[in-house]
């Protein structure tokens, strides 16, 4: 039996981008201690509050099926806190609860494009986007920003690739560069959706890691409230990674077809983890804050040790959980510097061609080990770095 083009292209026929941190993986497997510097995990745990809120509930029976849109009180809590942090009016109506936020990038798309229609992304990217758009039944058109522009986008290539294009995805604060896409560039951004009539899609799970600058939710400038579909999640925010909940923001009219579509396919989120993400929100801005701290401390301790080498430069580190670290001084590509450091120093880190080919010669550094052990690594792989310019 054959399978469907569109299940056996969802990564465009070639490689998703992970071979580093697969064969990280293996060595772990093997016995080999290996400090990994690749995925978007904290390194703590959800906080044990919340894993009880979650077990009592399980426990006083919210296990059947729940609310395909979100339970009613979970709604208004994130319609409470986007309205509170963009100052623009939202309802519960305007809220759609996914399981996490890959789940709202998927549906989105398929509120904005039919099958065969183009559907714009920004390069670097998230290593699932292409996939996510192909599997919605769209067509990728990538949008290759420059490193000398700190990977900002440019609304005159956008604007370039916009011809018959239905929808745009940008993400901010932007994982795997770090940085925060400027007032500017959000205002240039709106303009070529207005006057190309494209659907925004805005991937803001990031939006509580902010360490230079503000994060501007596009969704509040003028015009664009009802053309920006926002992405939301507590994997980062809260540390729930692995509980699947986030959210999707849009106009009523968006969220109320998108229903049709979770009763088709996800049926919702389990209803005691929609209690516990109720619980994680009521702990307001400064849980947030304590579950962010790591990332600003490491990025200040990052600062340090890259200020004291001439080999490694560092993006401009504005926001996210990520170092973005041109390599190219070393005359080796990303992935070839991400193998060397590894079999060298069992430090894993992953390739900026991963994330698509504007971050070549580039590599990505998550910040999610102890203090000490990153301090260590970074030290090992600018040394790493310096004796391969050398």
């Amino acid at each position: 039996m054959q399978l469907s083009q569109r299940l056996t292209g969802i990564n465009g026929g070639g490689s998703d981008g992970w071979d580093v941190f697969l064969k990280a993986r293996r060595m772990i497997a093997a016995g080999t201690p290996v400090t990994e510097l690749t995925i978007g995990e904290h390194d703590i745990r959800t906080a044990a509050p919340i894993l009880q809120e979650m077990h009592a509930r399980a426990l006083a029976g919210n296990t059947g099926y729940a609310a395909i849109p979100g339970a009613e009180p979970l709604r208004e809590a994130v319609a409470a806190r986007v309205a509170a942090r963009t100052g623009v009016p939202t309802t519960p109506d305007n809220v759609l609860i996914t399981p996490g936020g890959q789940s709202a990038l998927f549906s989105a798309h398929i509120a904005a494009c039919d099958a065969g229609d183009t559907a714009l992304y920004i390069d670097p990217y998230y290593a699932t986007y292409p996939g996510t758009l192909r599997a919605a039944g769209a067509v990728p058109q990538v949008i290759t920003t420059r490193a000398a522009d700190a990977f900002q986008p440019r609304a005159a290539d956008i604007d370039a690739h916009a011809t018959g294009a239905r929808s745009l995805l940008i993400n901010s604060p932007n994982n795997p560069t770090g940085v925060v896409y400027s007032r500017a560039t959000m205002e240039g951004i709106a303009e070529v959706c207005r006057q190309r009539d494209l659907w925004l899609i805005s991937d803001e799970v990031y939006d509580t890691q902010v360490w230079e600058g503000d994060h501007l939710s596009p969704r509040s400038l003028p015009g664009m409230a009802e053309r920006t579909l926002v992405v939301g999640s507590l994997s980062k925010s809260h540390a729930m990674t692995g509980s699947r909940c986030g959210w999707l923001v849009g106009p009523e009219e968006v969220i109320g077809n998108l229903i049709n579509l979770a009763t088709n396919t996800t049926y919702g989120v389990p209803g005691f983890i929609q209690d516990a993400g109720l619980f994680a929100l009521n702990q307001g801005a400064d849980f947030e804050a304590e579950i962010a701290e790591p990332f600003r401390r490491r990025r200040a301790l990052a600062h340090e040790v890259l200020a004291a080498q001439n080999t490694v430069a560092l993006v401009p580190a504005q926001g996210a959980m990520y170092l973005m670290l041109d390599v190219r001084a070393t005359g080796m590509s990303g992935e070839d510097f991400a193998y060397s450091l590894l079999d060298a120093h069992h430090i894993a880190v992953m390739p900026g061609e991963s994330f698509g080919s504007a971050a070549a010669g580039h590599i990505r550094v998550a910040m999610t080990v102890a203090d000490d052990a990153f301090e260590t690594s970074l030290r090992q792989l600018c040394a790493h770095a310096e004796t391969l310019a050398a």
